[in-house]
């Protein structure tokens, strides 16, 4: 559950496609734009818990030396690329447009997550995030409005990450990834499979492609300023900062926002109250 990202076409929605599994020169050049530095930091720090797989507790940042690297250079690339041109987004296109672009892929988006809810075995996730495909892509103008919220339909977030995470598989060591910012060894894996299998790589256009790849990298980078501003005034270390965040973030989101209990809490939380307890005999004896 990140700002997160999605796959997306600009026609009628329709399951992932199959004909294009490369991702060409120009296509990874499009992917550079997509510079998710801050994502997942919209919430609170979670003390280096983390992971999404069964038998998860603590995930170990074995790699921090290369992941502080490649923070350091995603921030620079943000402020020179994409911030700027979020900024200039902002100034230049009205609020009234610019929540179309962003219902526009976030339908695509809900196709993604039709796909994901079936694989995870949610029938009912996944009718309902069909329901949502449906009726944006029928009345709200090829998913320009988003009708379905207004109908209360819940919308949800899958990816081939969280897939594998309900499967079995352990996150493995936090990773921050170059261009594209926080993941694990087992997200990093999956955003592999959910690059290949986006729709965009099927527009013969190129240019267009790449047009629409930009379009939605600003529009979520738009989008992470009140999480800019969290981070700019919360953290002292940005780097660990980002990591607890997205790794509590990212667990929630591979077990619903019902993560299983960690034994460690529940040490920590005995050892507390048996501290208390002999604290309070002391006052007691005196």
């Amino acid at each position: 559950m990140e700002a997160a990202t999605g796959t997306f076409q600009p026609s009628a929605p329709a399951i992932v496609g199959r004909g294009n599994w490369r991702i060409r020169g120009s296509r990874a050049a499009a992917l550079v734009l997509c510079v998710l530095t801050l994502a997942g930091c919209a919430t609170a720090p979670a003390g280096g818990r983390a992971g999404g797989g069964a038998g998860d507790g603590f995930v170990a940042d074995p790699l921090e030396p290369f992941n502080r690297s490649m923070f350091a250079f995603n921030d620079a690339v943000d402020r020179a690329v994409l911030r700027p041109a979020a900024v200039a987004y902002e100034a230049a296109v009205p609020i009234v447009f610019r929540d179309m672009v962003g219902n526009f892929f976030g339908n695509l988006d809900d196709v993604r997550t039709v796909l994901h809810q079936l694989l995870q075995g949610k029938p009912a996730e996944a009718f309902s995030d069909l329901s949502r495909v449906v009726v944006n892509t029928t009345f709200g103008f090829g998913g320009l409005a988003d009708v379905a919220s207004e109908m209360a339909i819940e919308k949800h977030d899958e990816d081939f990450g969280q897939t594998l995470g309900v499967w079995g598989v352990n996150s493995g060591p936090y990773l921050f990834l170059p261009f594209f910012g926080p993941s694990s060894i087992r997200d990093g894996f999956g955003r592999i499979f959910d690059i290949a299998g986006d729709p965009l790589g099927e527009i013969d256009s190129q240019a267009l492609t790449n047009g629409l790849w930009f379009t939605r990298a600003v529009d979520i980078r738009l989008r992470l300023f009140p999480a800019e501003r969290l981070l700019e005034g919360a953290a002292l270390d940005k780097y660990s900062f980002t990591r607890d965040a997205w790794l509590q973030r990212r667990r929630n989101q591979v077990y619903d926002g019902n993560p299983p209990f960690d034994e460690g809490d529940r040490e920590g939380d005995d050892e507390g109250d048996d501290e208390g307890d002999d604290e309070g005999d002391k006052e007691g004896d005196k």
